[in-house]
């Protein structure tokens, strides 16, 4: 087995895995350049204590890269795309031409219903662009700006977000991994050291014992993360081996992997991006109707500001948003059937619906765990910020739960990649 160093060290020597690695950093150096490009003239001390202040806003921007904060050309990142995806996921459940599309159209289907995706990410941008300038504006951070400023601002934000779709798309086809996760990925990773800083700024040394506590909960976090997202749940199946004329046939024996988190941080992600939602609508149509909305409306553009409430939308956001998702990639159905095509089946089960009953049973159980798991991974910091009064540490655990969950999921396609390219030299 090769070791870590030796594995870094094959990457750069084997030419068409160096080019897709140095790819990939060349994309994130753009992103990273782009993220730092302002759409106009703000108020910068404004902003920043508009994020200082509302938690959930920056987590949000964290999913920008800190674009957001900045007002940058890309201040939206790729959550259009997230939330155009999530409506497209929830078309292919109620509408039957898209299911079918989805589900026996192969990669022809699939790549159909991505570009409807994109396509209608682009009003969905439009509408987040106008929502996020008429919350800024509602807190204080942007100063006096005019109509045509915004219009400009709502403009550029759109276009910032079809080119980072296209820079994920780049990734995906020259790169490896999924190009939109590693852009996510990337956006987190670079914020991570001033969230050090910010914490080591709001250090006292009276409180030791606290830090010391939150750091243990950290580490013991992405033990769990990163066993959960390992772990499966093995379902034994049999299946019958060919043998010669006048012999009986062999029984060989299998299992199928059913993951306990198979959404992985699809549920967080798609949570984050829905809660957002109402609270720009909710902004925009304050701003359009001033005195005239009424308490109720004052009350529901500020709901991101109340933690313990958005906490909680938050944690059965992505509970159910775990099960949403797991619905949507796993069919049990299509999977006994393959099964009884191939003449394997599960020991004490009969094929066909029984079958599918089992593995549908299977997967809600294990799901459930998974989507607790998720849950109580997602409002924990949130938890802790509020009991130590610590802001900086209300992002930390969904930030690394995406973090460490690209992180495996791109090390197994670079070992996968790494065993292509060795077959490939020694043939």
């Amino acid at each position: 087995m090769k070791t870590l160093l030796n594995k870094i060290i094959f990457i750069f020597k084997d030419q068409v895995l160096a080019k897709r690695v140095l790819f990939i950093f060349f994309i994130f150096l753009i992103y990273r350049m782009l993220a730092a490009i302002p759409i106009s003239v703000i108020d910068g001390s404004a902003l920043k204590q508009f994020f200082e202040t509302n938690q959930f806003f920056g987590f949000v921007n964290l999913f920008s890269g800190g674009g957001l904060s900045s007002l940058s050309i890309v201040m939206l990142g790729v959550m259009p795309y997230i939330t155009a995806s999530i409506i497209m996921q929830v078309m292919t459940l109620v509408v039957p031409k898209l299911k079918e599309m989805q589900q026996e159209g192969g990669d022809a289907g699939r790549k159909k219903i991505a570009n409807i995706s994109r396509y209608l990410s682009l009003p969905i941008a439009a509408v987040q662009s106008i929502g996020f300038l008429a919350l800024l504006q509602q807190g204080g951070a942007l100063g006096h700006i005019t109509t045509a400023d915004k219009a400009f601002a709502l403009l550029i934000a759109v276009a910032g977000t079809v080119l980072l779709m296209w820079l994920g798309e780049l990734i995906t086809e020259f790169g490896i991994g999924n190009g939109l996760s590693l852009i996510i990925f990337a956006g987190i990773v670079v914020s991570l050291p001033g969230t050090v800083t910010q914490i080591y700024q709001t250090f006292d040394m009276s409180n030791l014992a606290m830090y010391i506590g939150v750091f243990v909960i950290f580490v013991l976090m992405v033990y769990s993360i990163v066993y959960v997202t390992e772990a499966e749940r093995p379902v034994v199946v049999h299946h019958a081996k060919a043998s010669r004329a006048g012999q009986k046939a062999q029984k060989i024996a299998s299992t199928i992997p059913i993951k306990l988190n198979q959404a992985g941080v699809i549920p967080i992600i798609f949570a984050v991006s829905l809660i957002t939602f109402p609270s720009m609508i909710f902004s925009f149509l304050q701003t359009v109707s001033g005195a005239a909305a009424g308490g109720w409306l004052e009350k529901a553009a500020n709901f991101s500001q109340d933690p313990w409430a958005y906490g909680i939308v938050y944690f059965f956001l992505v509970f159910f948003f775990t099960y949403f998702y797991t619905a949507v990639t796993f069919d049990p159905k299509r999977m006994a059937e393959n099964l009884a095509k191939s003449g394997t089946y599960v020991p004490g089960v009969r094929p066909g619906e029984d079958t599918e009953k089992y593995l549908g049973d299977i997967t809600t159980r294990v799901t459930f765990f998974g989507g607790l798991f998720l849950a109580v991974i997602a409002i924990l910091p949130i938890v802790i910020a509020q009991i130590t009064g610590n802001q900086s540490l209300s992002v930390g655990g969904t930030s690394i739960l995406i973090v460490v969950s690209v992180a495996i999921d791109l090390i197994r396609k670079i070992n996968a990649q790494i065993s292509v390219r060795e077959y490939v030299h020694s043939v």
